[in-house]
Formats: structure tokens, C-alpha cells, sequence
């Protein structure tokens, strides 16, 4: 197939074209390049694609209208990945302009692009973040997710809404992704397992947030790739038992589905920690903070609707995964 994939000089949409170029896909990758992190990690994540005679690169900014517009028209793409988008969620306390320009003028490029030149499916990253002030665990896509507790939440539950409505006035299929915590080789500066190995390896103190008291699930950016994969090759269709009186938010009348993508394996942050500093040969320093304005304290997918529907069953154990990325770090880095 011919796919476009955004943000593919990005931790997820660089695994992913790798992947999708291995088993013989033609492969259309967006980026801006922007130094929202390191951009020399972004370059060399491309040096990985750039020469393969599948892959063609458009170096131009989702938010950019026109720009978009060309893309979608002279390469008439047959499905479409959207991961471009202004992460974190620190960063959107001291941005927010970022985040509206990205993920929210940017993705409404992106529905106009699939709307206007027959995409057979979009698929689209959504995240955790969604469910903010819910505690109610594990994370089900069934759940209510109204009360966002950051921007960049507050505008991947929007990118959902937005394309709901692309799916029911247009019948354009699209299936939204909740990544949970993604993390591995290549990964990006600004996550915690980069930061803390940074640090440690400097001699530096970590910061370590609600005084380590966060369980996140953590998920292996392999695991992350095969399940963007699996529901690619399946459009979303509508389902049939959908009801109005009691609607099912994750999915509709219309073709649109709603998934978490995590590991199903919640984790303690300072066992983590300690799996990190085994890998490392090394103890942290840690400062011991509260709470940080916009995080949640635990995250834990539900992940049994993509199981269901796609086989997806995550396989990587932290401690693999860990090791994995300490040895892509130091290779790297050299250090």
C-alpha cells in the first residue's frame, strides 16, 4: 500500500515506516523537523529511511494548509498515520499555542486531506492523557474521559471528536490510538527514562515526581509499532449494535473506533528506577517532588478491545525493554 505517515523523523512514526518499508509498503513520510527536541536525534532517526526507494519525504509542517493540500493530492495516499503532534504535557502549560497550531489546526489538515482524496483509513494518535481526572482503573476506552487535566489532553480528546464527526458525515473510517507511556531505543529527550539516564550517567540528580509514587504502563515501542500495524490493516467499520439511548464512546454508527495501545502491566515508577540503574551499573540521586500540574498519578491500559478485534498482545517486560534502550543510549552516545 501507499501510506502517509506524519511525523515519521518521530520516535513512533520513524519505528513505524521502518517496519512498514520492510514488508514492502510505499511509504510517505511529513515532517518539519521542529526543535521542539533535538534535532540532530530527529535527522539521524531519518538517515534510517531516507535512502530506501519506497520512502519520500515532504518536509513540510501539518499546519500548514496549502502545503497539506499538495501532499494529499500529488501522492494520493491509500491510508494515512497521523502521529505529528506538539507532545508533552509540561510543555503545554508553557505553550499552548504549539498545541493549537499542531494537533488541532494540524489535524483538521489531515481529516480535509483524507476527506477530499479517498482514504481508505486514518489512523491517529490519540494518548492516555485522555483520561485525566478518571480513576477508575484500568483504563477502558468504554470509560468517560471529559475531564482532561492538560491542554495536550484536552486537544487529543478534541483530535477524537474531530474525527467522529469526519467519520459520520463522510463515512471516512478512522480508529484513534491511546498510547500509553511509550518508551525504547530512539526514543525522545524529553520522557523520563531519556532525562534519567542523561542524568545519571552525568552524575546528576533526578527529578522524580508524586516522590515516586506514579505506576505508569510503560509500553516497548516494538509493541507500540505491531499494534498501529494490525489496526491499519483494518479499517474501522461501523458497529451495528451502537445505540443512541446508550451510547459506547469508543465506538459508533459511523466507522470509528477508539483503542488503548499500552502493555497492560502497570509499574511501580522506582522499580523502573531500579531496573534502570541495574542496566546502568549505577545508583540515582533522586529529588523527591510532588505532584506536577497536568500528570496523572497511574495509567494502566485496558487493552482487551484491541486484542479482540486485531490479535494485539504486547510481549516486552520492562526489564527487556530497559536494557534495550541502555544499550541503543550508550551505543548512541557513545558513552
Amino acid at each position: 500500500m501507499k501510506i502517509l505517515i506524519t511525523g515519521t523523523a518521530g520516535f513512533i512514526g520513524n519505528a513505524l515506516a521502518l517496519r512498514l518499508l520492510e514488508r514492502g509498503d510505499e511509504v510517505v513520510g511529513v515532517d518539519n523537523l521542529n526543535d521542539y527536541y533535538d534535532v540532530s536525534l530527529k535527522k539521524a532517526r531519518l538517515a534510517r529511511i531516507q535512502d530506501h526507494e519506497r520512502f519520500t519525504e515532504e518536509r513540510v509542517d501539518i499546519a500548514d494548509r496549502e502545503a497539506m493540500q499538495r501532499v494529499f493530492r500529488e501522492h494520493q495516499p491509500q491510508r494515512v498515520v497521523n502521529l505529528a503532534a506538539q507532545a508533552g504535557v509540561r510543555y503545554s502549560l508553557e505553550n499552548p499555542a504549539a498545541y493549537i497550531d499542531t494537533n488541532l489546526v494540524g489535524f483538521g489538515n489531515i481529516l480535509e486531506g483524507c476527506r477530499h482524496n479517498g482514504v481508505e483509513h486514518l489512523v491517529y494518535a490519540s494518548s492516555s492523557s485522555v483520561y485525566g481526572a478518571n480513576e477508575e482503573m484500568p483504563f477502558s476506552v468504554h470509560h468517560n474521559v471529559d475531564h482532561p487535566l492538560s491542554l495536550y489532553a484536552a486537544s487529543k480528546k478534541a483530535n477524537e471528536l474531530m474525527a467522529h464527526t469526519y467519520s459520520h458525515l463522510y463515512q471516512l473510517p478512522t480508529t484513534g490510538l491511546r498510547f500509553f507511556t511509550v518508551y525504547g531505543p530512539w526514543g525522545r529527550p524529553d520522557m523520563a527514562l531519556f532525562m534519567f539516564t542523561r542524568k545519571i550517567l552525568a552524575g546528576e540528580p533526578i527529578d522524580v515526581f508524586n516522590y515516586g509514587n506514579h505506576r505508569r504502563d510503560f509500553t516497548y515501542i516494538d509493541d507500540i509499532v505491531e499494534g498501529v500495524i494490525r489496526t491499519l490493516d483494518r479499517p474501522a467499520q461501523p458497529n451495528p449494535e451502537w445505540s443512541g439511548a446508550q451510547p459506547d464512546s469508543a465506538t459508533s454508527a459511523a466507522p470509528y473506533r477508539l483503542y488503548n495501545i499500552g502493555a497492560h502491566r502497570p509499574v511501580e515508577l522506582m522499580h523502573y528506577i531500579e531496573v534502570l540503574e541495574e542496566n546502568l551499573g549505577k545508583k540515582a540521586e533522586k529529588n523527591l517532588l510532588p505532584l506536577q500540574p497536568g500528570d496523572v498519578p497511574d495509567t494502566y491500559a485496558d487493552v482487551e478491545d484491541l486484542r479482540a478485534d486485531t490479535g494485539y498482545e504486547p510481549t516486552t517486560s520492562v526489564e527487556e525493554g530497559v536494557a534495550s534502550f541502555v544499550a541503543w543510549y550508550r551505543d548512541y552516545y557513545q558513552v
